[in-house]
């Protein structure tokens, strides 16, 4: 009874093992497709730099200065990126006008929910514009708020 088993065991065995191995193939696709392609980062200027009024309606005005470039992980970004700056632009340059505390401006977390905010911007605009390609981070490169 033993020896019959052995054969049914080692097919059963078998089927299984070749069953499995397509479901692992698309699941490895599949991860390749969503992660950043390895070794890949490149900085996009965002040239000339933002220069705009920030705080409160009817007080002493105060200037914020930012020059800003976005870092990808894509050999496909930096063209999206390029293709859409005026839009881009655009919307750091109404997200930096939205701002009315420049104290809260000059201090580190200010300035660190300020570019979570503006990456997610440029995301959106650059999802909507279906380019397929993303803003992996938005850095200061210059910071000033002058009052």
């Amino acid at each position: 009874m033993t020896l019959q088993l052995k054969p049914v065991l080692m097919l059963a065995f078998l089927l299984s093992s070749l069953a499995a191995m397509p479901l692992h193939a698309e699941d490895t696709e599949a991860e390749q497709e969503t992660t950043e392609e390895p070794g890949i980062t490149d900085y996009v200027a965002m040239d000339p730099p933002f220069v705009t009024h920030v705080g409160q309606p009817g007080a002493k005005v105060t200037y914020l200065k930012a020059s800003v470039s976005l870092r990808v992980s894509s050999t496909g970004a930096r063209p999206a990126v390029e293709a859409h700056m005026p839009s881009l632009r655009h919307e750091l340059v109404m997200l930096f006008g939205e701002q009315t505390d420049a104290k809260r401006l000059s201090s580190m977390e200010g300035q660190t929910a300020l570019r979570e905010e503006a990456k997610t911007r440029i995301n959106q605009v650059l999802a909507a514009q279906e380019t397929g390609e993303t803003v992996t981070g938005v850095l200061f490169t210059e910071f000033v708020v002058q009052k």
